[in-house]
């Protein structure tokens, strides 16, 4: 009798399958088999918050499958991710296949390579309950607040909406920066930039920074141009030049939470793409037999831990040593400590193998697979890497009493600059303060007591900014700061509130709807816990507790419970006599009549947009101003059928609407022709692209005939006429299609020549 292991998805179900031998089989259960039932609350809170599992409508078929599998093996190691939810997944198919509970073959590893699969599979454990129970909490947690809190926002706002323990916070985060943009009040500050000349005439620059008593502020034109008529056409002094050098030290290799704000600096990916990408690296891709075949390329994506394996460090060290010499490797390898509150059970994120440089395997990845690669193995290397040497200058100019300074820096030493610099945190606002002199320019040759020429004079004015509008990575690390969410979460948290209609993007900025406000505001009024960052980031550590084993499932819910049930009678008693008015969406659209701006209502027929002085204006108009009229100017059919995108305009930030083309649908902004932008609308089919691992959607072709290709194409240049399912070969392990036309299915590998008629194969559409 063959082993059974069984693991979460079915990309990495074919690389562990490939570093066993045929006495395994490997199989996936697509995730969660089990949960807690969609129409009712499923938790009985009188009995110890007992919670009601079912099996996932949908996974009949597969878990019949898994059952027949497991029978019939000698042993079954359950192989989900090393992570609370992978351990909860174990558990579950545990229970669901009969296995109890101190005989069942947990295993886990960091990396999915050779080595790693081989050693776990012969250390396997018991199912860690503390694990288990930590991830019951949140779930139980989660769905109590959901349970009991959207009926509340259903009866007193509007059908449909929902919420949710951290997914309020985060809300609630965004609301409050928008608040803070909309009272910030600029303050008015100048600066005063010199052109100097060196003796052969070069130029380079100064600013204003003060007099002889120190840095002075210029608050106002009239104290800006003093200064300026003051030294206008006069020499500057150099008054002193200081020199240093400073050692700048590498940055740590990369949490969850570091890598999706790096890569979103960087690369200009959101949270969803970096981890799905992470995953793809994670699961294993095939990198040529040049290079071993199918590798997991990456360790575990989600962790907030700064720890590295011993063997990680010695394979760095050698390759840095090898590639760039002795001196760029520090005496004894780099040890980064973890943050406080962090679970430390896996190591940083790190290529799983430092021999495989992202240059080697360019070829077998797709272009967001090796950017993200490149970025987690430069970082992990360049941590690694000696610090860099600067060598600085500070100069002071002084002309009629006042100080004008520059500073710059030359690079004596790379160090691990020579492989990666950090880039800068974009959420900093910009200030007088942060202006008062030039910085990292280059400079002269320069000595006390020299006189420079001056060119020219230069007063600017400017104003304070605003704190700018959370985005993905900044949004990201204020969860992290505040302890609210861990690395596993930090994702779904923001795809919810923008699914939720809460949070909307405007280019890479997160802006809060006027629906997210009003609930916002009506759950800080009504549920202050839930929305409050200190309980919401209490409850998380507690969690932990029960993850650690100091705490208990039963203790947490229950305390949370007691407070819980009395703020929701208190609400409900508050809200009886309340009305609450939903503020109006606003279109880009000026209402003709009267000069208003048209707002977005519901009608029949979908989305509209209306005069809000309704009734004493009635115009309205169709959102998606006309493309084309007919000869007698009345709108033509194609006109008639627009209907209001959820997204807006990636060019311009205007309404986008669906129009009817040669080809089927597609979306178009408003304001076409004036902006041509334009989208072909394809629809999600939840089967991943067997050449990247990206979505494959369905679009419309000529004549309006479907036909399935990958969402990147043409980077990524799958298509098919077939209808792709979320099935694998069990000759080959490759993706299955249902033929056109046919009553079959087939392999996509046409060497493997699997076929299989539907009705056998129950397989649907």
């Amino acid at each position: 009798m063959s082993n059974l292991v069984i693991v979460e998805s079915p990309s990495k179900a074919s690389t562990i399958k490939g570093y066993l031998g045929s006495n395994y089989k490997v199989i996936a259960s697509k995730g969660h088999v089990r949960d807690l039932p969609k129409s009712t609350l499923g938790v009985d809170i009188e009995n110890n918050f007992d919670a009601h599992y079912i099996n996932i409508r949908g996974k009949g078929d597969l878990i019949k499958e898994i059952r027949k599998e497991a029978k019939n093996a000698s042993k079954v190691f359950l192989a989900t991710d090393p992570d609370r939810e992978g351990e909860a997944i174990s558990w579950h198919l545990a229970a669901t296949l009969g296995i109890p509970l101190e005989k069942t073959m947990r295993i886990t590893f960091n990396e999915i390579t050779k080595s790693a699969v081989k050693a776990a599979i012969k250390e396997p454990r018991q199912i860690d309950m503390d694990l288990v129970n930590a991830q019951q909490a949140r779930r139980i947690l989660d769905r109590i607040v959901g349970y009991k809190i959207s009926p509340f926002l259903w009866k007193n706002v509007r059908s449909g909406l929902s919420a949710g323990r951290v997914q309020s916070v985060a809300t609630r985060i965004i609301v409050e920066r928008e608040e803070e943009i909309r009272g910030f009040v600029p303050v008015e500050y100048w600066t005063i930039d010199a052109e100097l000349l060196t003796e052969d005439g070069k130029p380079f620059t100064v600013r204003f920074y003060g007099n002889g008593k120190g840095k002075l502020k210029l608050s106002c034109e009239a104290d800006a141009m003093k200064v300026v008529d003051a030294v206008k056409g006069k020499s500057f002094t150099v008054s002193s030049v200081k020199r240093a050098k400073r050692r700048k030290s590498p940055a740590p290799p990369f949490t969850t939470s570091t890598m999706q704000q790096e890569a979103a600096r960087k690369l200009g990916f959101q949270s969803q793409k970096i981890m799905r990408i992470a995953q793809e690296l994670y699961e294993g891709i095939n990198i040529g037999s040049e290079n071993g075949g199918v590798q997991g390329l990456i360790t575990y994506m989600r962790t907030d831990s700064l720890r590295v394996s011993s063997e990680a460090q010695s394979a760095a060290r050698e390759y840095i040593e090898g590639r760039y010499g002795s001196s760029y490797c520090p005496a004894k390898p780099r040890v980064y400590k973890s943050g406080a509150g962090a679970q430390d059970a896996h190591e940083a994120i790190r290529p799983s193998r430092v021999d495989i440089e992202p240059a080697k395997i360019k070829k077998h990845l797709t272009a967001d697979q090796f950017k993200l690669y490149k970025l987690i193995w430069d970082r992990f290397i360049a941590s690694q890497m000696e610090s860099a040497t600067l060598g600085t200058v500070t100069a002071d100019f002084n002309s009629e009493g006042y100080v004008f300074r520059t500073s710059g820096y030359t690079v004596e030493f790379p160090g691990y600059m020579a492989l990666y610099e950090e880039s800068e945190d974009d959420s900093k606002v910009r200030s007088a303060d942060d202006v008062c002199e030039q910085k990292d320019i280059r400079l002269p040759e320069l000595s006390e007591g020299q006189t420079v020429k001056q060119n020219d004079i230069v007063p600017a004015r400017h104003f304070s900014d605003p704190p700018p509008r959370y985005n993905d990575a900044s949004l990201i690390k204020f969860l992290e700061e505040q302890g609210i969410g861990r690395p596993s979460t930090y994702t779904t948290i923001i795809t919810t509130i923008i699914a939720r209609n809460y949070v909307k993007r405007d280019g890479k900025t997160l802006v809060p709807t006027p629906i997210g406000e009003l609930t916002n505001k009506l759950m800080k009024e009504s549920f202050p816990d839930i929305v409050n960052y200190k309980f919401t980031a209490k409850m998380e550590s507690e969690l932990d507790e029960i993850e650690i084993g100091s705490n208990s499932m039963e203790n947490v819910l229950g305390s949370f419970w007691s407070g819980f049930e009395k703020e929701l009678a208190l609400a409900e008693e508050n809200m009886k006599n309340s009305e609450i008015e939903i503020p109006a969406e606003e279109t880009d659209f000026i209402c003709e009549k009267c000069g208003s701006r048209m707002i977005v209502k519901n009608g029949r027929f979908g989305k509209f947009a209306a005069c809000p002085n309704y009734p004493q204006c009635k115009n309205t108009k169709k959102l998606g101003e006309p493309i084309k009229e007919n000869a007698d100017g009345s709108e033509s059919a194609e006109q008639k059928k627009t209907v209001l995108a959820d997204f807006k305009c990636e060019k311009c930030g205007s309404d986008v609407v669906q129009r009817i083309g040669k080809y089927g649908p597609f979306y178009a902004c408003v304001k076409y022709p004036a902006c041509d932008f334009t989208k072909q609308k394809t629809r999600d089919i939840g089967v991943p692209c067997p050449k990247c691992g990206s979505k494959i959607v369905m679009k419309n072709g000529r004549n309006k005939t479907v036909f399935y290709s990958c969402e990147r194409y043409p980077e990524c240049d799958f298509s098919s006429w077939d209808m792709p399912i979320n099935e694998r070969c069990p000759s080959c392990g490759e993706i299955l299609f249902r033929k056109k036309g046919q009553p079959y299915i087939v392999c996509h590998n046409k060497a493997c020549g699997f076929k299989k008629a539907i009705e056998e194969n129950k397989t649907e559409e």
